[in-house]
């Protein structure tokens, strides 16, 4: 090789890049501040809306979606955006944007089969979750199947098993049909969820901790509330469930039917003190903590 040519390149491509010729680091250099003030904004915004100022956060939302630089950082935008009316129980809204993010992994399903059908599946859970804990139970039930149906559309080899899609469908209609009231349906659906855990070791090494979580809440809303203490306070034992604020409101439900005020409000405070995520189980529980709490 000639040494001289080797030791002129990088000044080439030094004055190349002063004289405007196309850099890869100096258009990452160029990217980064907007991309930091960006994300500064997707903070801000999440702040508001876990102190109860969602207005103002879907303000800021709405102006990060108008300015996005691609599909991709649009679609984070709009997913936000979801979250945010969810904080305020709002299931409609929260549906109309989460289909806005399903649309966009619908783009993706050449070039990234096996995680466009899983996202296109991960965001109808997401609606589906929002609206049951709104009480808009048809329209979860809808969405529950909805991404099931999704999720299993993706080719082989497949990254997520069907087993997690059934397992999914079944605990989600456990709850639904508990909340509706229909207890025998409810531990139908329970028993279902159980054959698929142990039909499947490895889908059950990273789904069985919401088993419990599962027995407590068809238990506290068929009003047995004994198995529900047990089960809720058996799920926040298991490692990864410590810190889930719904679980903790849940359990504090749990106490304030049966009675127990002096313990129910402390989990309350506890429940809310964990919220500060921008997600389903943040957005249930830290308005309604609030509520319980007077603050």
């Amino acid at each position: 090789m000639d040494i001289r040519r080797s030791l002129r390149a990088p000044r080439r491509l030094l004055v190349a890049a002063l004289c405007g010729a196309p850099s890869l680091a100096l258009a990452q250099a160029a990217t980064a501040p907007a991309a930091a003030a960006r994300a500064a904004t997707m903070r801000e915004a999440s702040q508001l809306d876990t102190d109860g100022r969602t207005r103002e956060a879907r303000v800021l939302f709405q102006r990060m979606i108008d300015s996005a630089a691609d599909p991709a950082a649009r679609a984070a935008a709009q997913r936000a955006m979801a979250m945010s009316y969810a904080f305020d129980g709002d299931c409609a809204n929260t549906v109309r944007y989460e289909r806005m993010v399903i649309d966009y992994w619908k783009t993706r399903e050449a070039a990234e089969p096996q995680n466009a059908f899983y996202q296109q599946g991960e965001m109808a859970n997401e609606a589906a979750r929002v609206c049951i804990d709104a009480g808009s139970l048809d329209e979860a039930e809808r969405w529950y199947r909805a991404g099931r149906e999704m999720g299993l559309r993706e080719p082989a080899p497949q990254t997520h098993p069907a087993s997690l899609w059934e397992y999914r469908t079944e605990h989600a209609l456990a709850r639904l049909a508990a909340r509706r009231g229909q207890k025998d349906e409810a531990m139908r659906h329970v028993a279902s969820a159980r054959r698929l855990l142990d039909a499947d070791t490895a889908m059950a090494r990273q789904q069985e901790r919401f088993f419990p979580y599962l027995t407590g809440y068809v238990a506290l809303y068929t009003n047995d509330l004994a198995t529900a203490q047990a089960d809720l306070t058996k799920a926040l034992a298991i490692q990864g469930n410590q810190n889930d604020p719904f679980m903790h409101y849940l359990l504090a439900m749990t106490h304030e039917r049966m009675g127990h005020a002096d313990v129910a409000k402390p989990l309350y405070q506890k429940a809310y003190d964990l919220a500060t995520a921008h997600n389903p189980p943040a957005a249930f529980a830290r308005p309604n903590a609030r509520k319980k709490l007077g603050t």
